[in-house]
């Protein structure tokens, strides 16, 4: 399972908003049950769809819209029947959505909430749009996780199998995947905006000795909270580490040999999972950093990449079992469709009535299985 950047969610986000087309006349193009799915929907989506294929595939972003641009109203859908179904089993998302609301706030190294919330304004956009977007996120991923994930089984033979039909794939060289607490020996940084004084004196190369013994004790006192075994790496991390990834609990990502300072690697690399380093002294400050994997040279053992090859029959499993579920969804569902609109997503015996949607009468006279309601309030962007 990927997880995206909390942060790259809120540019894409951004970015979208931006080159909103504002001139659109809106349209309905779909009704989900009681929900609607407007036109503005659908550009916005495509938007942000075309946003993140340019972050992650600048030189064919282009190619990759092709492939995927048919897809953007089956996911509208989608997603509407997921967050239908997170509200019939009680999914809010809400602690989920601030959490991760937090998570983003640190990472953008801001003070308080309504940092970030002013930071969403000054780009011209709702915070409580963009909340929004969170908390729908999380309940789509929990239904799935709920409904989908928890009935995936996987079983030692396939595991076995993965194995050995990937052995080139898995091949590499020896490397750690590390976390950090770090204690900062440097002085504080300028707030944002702060300009300098470009008459005052440059600061002094030399640290300052109280700083440093003030960053070594706290180290010493991680090292021995870690020790006790009363908190776990990445939570303690959250807590006290004054490094850039203090947020994400420290995770900083695998290293090969050669990658890392010399004494960072002759410190790391001779650790098992789970273990962690002393204090380590950096120009930066002082570094604890434990290992959370440690992969072998050349085809690890099984053991060692078990967790992994799982991870990655799941994801196989998971995608087309979460269609099959969806497709099961809209056979209880609603679904119109305007003259000119296709869900791709609709199984065989699903076939679109856009004339149902064309006659523009009383939906409450075309109620399905739930009952279709008119939609109070119809915003026009």
């Amino acid at each position: 399972m990927i997880k995206k950047s909390y942060l790259a969610a809120f540019v894409l986000f951004l970015g979208a908003i931006a080159i909103r087309a504002d001139n659109i006349v809106d349209e309905i193009v779909a009704r989900v049950n009681d929900q609607i799915i407007t036109r503005s929907d659908l550009e916005k989506a495509k938007n942000a769809q075309i946003e993140e294929l340019k972050q992650r595939f600048p030189s064919d972003w282009q190619a990759k819209w092709n492939q995927s641009q048919k897809e953007i109203l089956r996911d509208l859908i989608d997603q509407q029947l997921l967050l239908e179904k997170g509200k019939e089993l009680g999914i809010t998302g809400e602690t989920e959505t601030i959490k991760r609301l937090n998570e983003m706030r640190q990472q953008m190294g801001l003070a308080t909430m309504e940092d970030l919330e002013e930071a969403a304004k000054k780009q011209g956009i709702s915070f409580e749009d963009f909340k929004e977007q969170i908390r729908t996120g999380v309940v789509t991923q929990k239904v799935i996780g709920q409904e989908v994930g928890s009935r995936i089984r996987i079983t030692d033979e396939e595991v076995q199998q993965f194995y050995k039909q990937h052995e080139k794939d898995l091949e590499g060289p020896e490397e750690v995947n590390l976390s950090e607490i770090m204690f900062s020996t440097q002085p504080p940084q300028p707030a944002a905006g702060d300009q300098k004084d470009a008459n005052a004196p440059e600061q002094p190369a030399t640290e300052d000795p109280a700083l440093v013994a003030e960053a070594e004790k706290k180290a010493d006192s991680a090292e021995q909270v870690l020790k006790s075994g009363s908190t776990s790496f990445g939570d303690l991390a959250k807590k006290v580490s004054q490094g850039p990834t203090a947020a994400q609990g420290g995770q900083l990502g695998s290293f090969k040999r050669g990658e890392l300072a010399k004494e960072l690697e002759t410190a790391t690399f001779s650790l098992k999972p789970g273990e962690f380093t002393k204090p380590i002294r950096t120009r930066q400050g002082f570094i604890i950093l434990k290992v959370n994997e440690h992969r072998s040279a050349g085809v690890p053992p099984l053991k060692e990449v078990e967790d992994k090859i799982k991870e990655a029959i799941y994801s196989q499993k998971l995608e087309p079992a979460a269609r099959a579920y969806l497709t099961k969804l809209r056979e209880e569902a609603y679904i119109d469709l305007k003259p000119g609109y296709v869900d791709t997503g609709a199984a065989a015996g699903q076939a679109n009535k856009p004339e149902i949607l064309a006659a523009a009468g009383d939906p409450s006279s075309r109620q399905g299985k739930t009952g279709l309601k008119k939609k109070k309030k119809f915003l026009l962007f």
